[in-house]
């Protein structure tokens, strides 16, 4: 009987009848959001089982796709089972999410290749050993104001992530010059983004060093580094020849021949020529003139 009561018509097949490796796995609940996993699951007990099958075979999953604030028993259920997460992103669980919560699931999936925890500001050192000592083909990881993060566990990271390439320590305010070197020295040879913005503690030698040891490097943000001088950038133009953006704004101690390299280069940068800022003000001021050309 269908669950109407009406019975099924000869012939009609069932959707918890198709094939469920071959057709529903692959074709069907690969296209079902995350928020709607979670209501389908309750529908009966094939679904769920349908859907715990589906969720342990995940290659990707973003808190995101759940809702701005997923509840912490609803992340849990999600992935109880997943054991093949290459990517995994939480950021929405930031207000909850602890290394009780997240250590199993890192520990369950040895091929995380990304992980992005901003502002998930509850965990601990206990999460980065985990993941530098579980996950070793990591590539990126993102701790954008994460304020526990400091120096001891950065270490931690440059040791056992030799595949890593992209890494954000925005606001990070306890890292120092001393642990960037550490990681340039460890792991510059394969980074290929960094963000150190927001960051008062982060000077030139921590720049330098990444510029001598870093070749690859084409992503730089050093936004309110307000250590970060005109040294720094030079360096970067000397040994730095894949660097394709450098954010430097409200770096009030680099200058503009530092960077005037650099642009030669084509390099993005985010402060505009002094030049050009003149310009603009005087347009600002007398309105539009036609006769001003900004294309300098």
């Amino acid at each position: 009987m269908e669950p109407s009561g009406r019975e099924q018509e000869p012939g009609a097949v069932r959707l918890l009848d198709l094939p469920w490796e071959d057709v529903l796995l692959p074709h069907v609940l690969s296209r079902v959001p995350l928020c709607q996993l979670l209501r389908l699951q309750r529908v009966s007990r094939a679904f769920r089982a349908l859907v715990q099958l589906h969720l342990a075979g995940l290659r990707r999953f973003d808190a995101a796709q759940v809702g701005p604030q997923i509840p912490r028993a609803a992340l849990a259920w999600l992935l109880r089972d997943a054991e093949r997460l290459q990517e995994l992103a939480l950021a929405p669980c930031h207000e909850w999410l602890s290394d009780e919560d997240l250590v199993p699931v890192l520990a369950r999936n040895p091929q995380l290749r990304s992980v992005a925890l901003a502002g998930c500001g509850q965990l601990s050192r206990r999460t980065l050993g985990a993941l530098a000592a579980g996950c070793p083909r990591l590539q990126r990881l993102s701790l954008a104001h994460c304020d526990w993060v400091d120096g001891l566990a950065l270490r931690g990271l440059a040791d056992r992530c030799p595949a890593l390439e992209e890494l954000d320590l925005t606001a990070c305010r306890q890292i120092k010059d001393e642990a960037i070197v550490y990681l340039a020295q460890r792991r510059g040879a394969g980074l290929r983004s960094l963000s150190l913005a927001v960051n008062a503690n982060v000077g030139d030698t921590a720049v330098q060093e990444l510029a001598r040891n870093c070749p690859e490097l084409e992503h730089l943000d050093l936004t309110g580094c307000l250590r970060v001088g005109s040294d720094g950038v030079r360096t970067l133009a000397e040994y730095c020849p894949a660097l394709r953006s450098l954010r430097v704004r409200h770096c009030h101690h680099v200058a503009e021949p530092s960077l005037s390299r650099l642009r030669k280069r084509g390099v993005d940068i985010d402060v505009e020529p002094p030049l050009h800022q003149a310009l603009v003000l005087l347009q600002d001021m007398a309105g539009f003139a036609p006769f001003i050309n900004l294309q300098v």
